[in-house]
């Protein structure tokens, strides 16, 4: 009979006192997104949440993100996002300056904690930048209304307005610090993946509470179900996807004799860039709209109409936005798995353990037909991650009108819930495999 290693979760002292933790650092961040912003405006946000059109999708999309902190508009209504934005800039500035390419190269773990550290404090301006154009672009869409009572630059509204902002700043790093905590002491590694997944995963019931209170039709039900389990499918498959390249490593000399060759295989993801592209879409398309929002009450006319123009075609409020977010989301796919692709240097790596792609040279040879491989295996990966990113956007053309099941296909969402699913799982069953507690067949 086969008896699961899990029967030993909470029998392993270690591995109950990290869950325990990690469940109390979760706790205790979920009650901070309660806390609003000082000086809210409670009927604008509330106004805010009955956003329709392709602006309500985009407020949907940040609510769900943040685990329903913005539509309270608590201090925690950026989430962790400014700290990811940060981290994906250094991420890709790596290979492009040379200097730092060579630190990572020549220290990798001094490297890490020098890309932890500016990682940190690159996420401060990154935040205020965010802040900033995250309550103009709100405001924008309430029009005469404000998300926060005295909110501007002058009079007696200046301290309020900076009030404001370093609460939702300090609401970031106290999310991010939360994360930290996890990752060291709870779940390792685990600590903003857990923080996003846990505040998408407490949006769930609240969505399907609002449907059945909005008395949805049954067809909407069924339909949204059926695309809900298709689509987490869906996303299984794509995310365990693999291109086996076969790889031949030498034999290896044991005394007198020597052993044979050993054929082994080089696992290539079809979606080597995970989510990563869907953010940095989004973030790449928002980033216009929080510019904008800085000369929206500009005293010159053509410059505020531009201003207004670029709030509203870049805050998700056009019927072209989802073109534009799908061709992003399929160009940075491409762009950001090469970007990793080249820094895993597949072709040296090989060359200097004497291994070999048959009938491919080692070194640069190898490096070239991996990466015409790995970009051929990414089209319907990268394909895949465009139309799942526009799912919520086709589904508000096609379903009734503020249809709040909607909201349960954010392509965002439900990548970070069964990615940080998969990878916890496989995390605690690697912490069991360590202390002895293996599958075993006992008869």
């Amino acid at each position: 009979m086969k008896r699961s290693s899990w029967r030993y979760l909470w029998k392993s002292e270690d591995i109950r006192n990290k869950l325990l933790i990690s469940l109390l650092l979760l706790a205790i961040y979920r009650l901070a997104a309660n806390i609003p912003v000082p000086g809210i405006n409670r009927v604008a946000v509330a106004a805010l949440s009955q956003q329709t059109g392709a602006g309500g999708n985009l407020v949907n999309l940040l609510d769900l993100l943040s685990g329903g902190a913005v539509s309270r508009f608590s201090v925690l209504a950026m989430g962790v996002y400014p700290y990811i934005t940060a981290q994906i800039i250094l991420q890709l500035l790596t290979p492009v300056i040379p200097a730092l390419e060579q630190k990572m190269k020549d220290d990798p773990r001094e490297g890490r904690i020098w890309m932890e550290k500016w990682t940190v404090i690159l996420t401060i301006p990154m935040a205020l930048l965010s802040a900033f154009g995250q309550i103009n672009i709100f405001n924008s869409m309430l029009g005469g209304s404000t998300v926060i009572e005295q909110w501007g630059f002058s009079g007696e509204r200046l301290l309020p307005t900076i009030t404001a902002i370093i609460s939702m700043i300090g609401g970031t790093m106290f999310g991010i610090w939360i994360g930290q905590l996890i990752s060291e002491y709870g779940l390792r590694n685990q600590g903003l993946s857990l923080i996003i997944f846990a505040g998408i995963v407490s949006r769930f019931p609240v969505t399907i509470a609002q449907m059945i209170k909005a008395k949805e039709a049954w067809w909407v039900f069924v339909v949204l179900l059926l695309l809900f389990v298709l689509t987490i499918l869906a996303i299984v498959f794509v995310q365990g996807g693999r291109r086996n390249i076969p790889v031949l490593f030498p034999g290896r000399r044991i005394g007198n004799r020597m052993s044979m060759p050993v054929r082994s295989q080089l696992p290539l993801m079809v979606n080597m860039a995970g989510m990563i592209p869907i953010i940095f879409a989004q973030s790449f398309l928002t980033f216009p709209a929080i510019l904008a929002s800085f000369f929206i009450k500009s005293q010159t006319a053509w410059v505020n109409n531009t201003a207004n123009w670029f709030v509203k075609a870049f805050g998700g409020d056009t019927w072209w936005y989802p073109i534009m977010f799908f061709v992003l989301v399929v160009g940075f796919a491409y762009f950001y798995t090469d970007v990793l692709f080249a820094q895993q240097n597949y072709g040296e790596n090989l060359k200097k353990q004497g291994a070999q792609i048959p009938g491919v040279v080692r070194g640069k040879p190898t490096q070239d037909y991996l990466t015409r491989v790995q970009r051929r295996i990414t089209l319907p990966g990268a394909f895949f991650l465009g139309l799942v990113a526009v799912l919520p956007y086709i589904l508000g053309y096609i379903l009734p009108d503020n249809s709040a099941g909607i909201h349960l296909m954010q392509a965002s969402g439900l990548m970070i819930v069964v990615g940080t699913i998969r990878e916890t799982v496989e995390l605690i069953e690697t912490e069991l495999r360590m202390r002895g507690y293996d599958d075993r067949l006992i008869s």
